[in-house]
């Protein structure tokens, strides 16, 4: 069973905070809190070390870095829950940078490193990435999603070695979409197969040259079967991001360091989706 630490607030009148600490016994005692673990007693806030509880405790049981837990926050942006929206970015009003991820009825792929934030005005700002999005081979949920493009059906496919040449009719446009790196996928019974990756696109009409090359030498490549393969790619979504989408967005920001930190609000700014 797992244990958990709370507090209660009388100005709530509720439990608004779960503390990563878990102490045999607590008290309060002439405006200092006190708790036991471990038979020693430990009088809390006093020093800068923050989210630091019990190192010694930690160093006779053999796991001194357990005595360190990052702070842990969650919350939902959930304004027009009837609309389907695209959260792009994410800004927060604070001292500092917070590691974010975010869920949405939709997507539970979306994040921001750390180290991503960039400080604008006194708020932290960043665009919003998509983590698995464009992986190889692709999640089910990105085929509907706006990441992924049609070419359509080659005409005929070299094979040599690891390196898949396909080749299209003049009549069909690659376009300026696709780029080198991008994921190569064809179709089988309607479901997306993944191919290799895109390492050159050539296209001159007048030399009736139109073929795109892919290396099918990463892992989760399928063979391509037949000459006539119908075929789309899906980008790489954590270069080319362009947020998560969903009619809300949950939200979890993590802290891992143990010095004091602000922070104030959280912010996204969402535009509604057409499709």
């Amino acid at each position: 069973m797992a244990n958990y630490t709370l507090t209660y607030d009388e100005g709530v009148q509720g439990f608004p905070s779960f503390y990563t600490y878990y102490p045999d016994w607590m008290i309060g005692m002439n405006n200092y809190f006190y708790t036991f673990k471990g038979g020693d007693l430990y009088r809390h806030n006093v020093n800068e070390n923050r989210n630091t509880f019990y190192s010694d405790w930690w160093i006779k049981v053999g796991t001194p870095l357990e005595a360190f837990k990052p702070s842990f926050m969650k919350s939902v942006f959930n304004v027009s829950p009837l609309e389907n929206k695209l959260f792009k970015t994410f800004n927060l009003e604070g001292d500092d940078a917070w590691a974010v991820t975010m869920d949405t009825d939709i997507q539970d792929s979306g994040f921001i490193d750390y180290d991503y934030f960039e400080k604008k005005e006194q708020s932290w700002y960043s665009f919003i990435r998509n983590e698995g999005l464009g992986s190889t081979p692709s999640a089910i949920p990105e085929y509907s999603l706006r990441s992924l493009n049609g070419i359509g059906q080659s005409t005929t496919v070299a094979i040599v070695g690891q390196t898949s040449t396909i080749n299209f009719a003049i009549t069909t446009q690659i376009g300026s979409i696709l780029s080198v790196d991008d994921y190569f996928y064809f179709l089988v019974s309607g479901a997306p197969v993944y191919a290799g990756i895109v390492t050159s696109i050539n296209v001159n009409l007048r030399r009736n040259i139109n073929n795109i090359v892919i290396d099918t030498s990463s892992a989760g490549t399928t063979p391509i079967p037949t000459n006539t393969e119908t075929f789309l790619y899906i980008k790489n979504s954590v270069a080319e991001s362009h947020g998560v989408m969903g009619h809300y967005a949950v939200f979890n920001l993590t802290y891992t360091k143990n010095t004091k930190v602000e922070l104030f609000a959280a912010e996204s700014e969402v535009m509604k989706s057409f499709p």
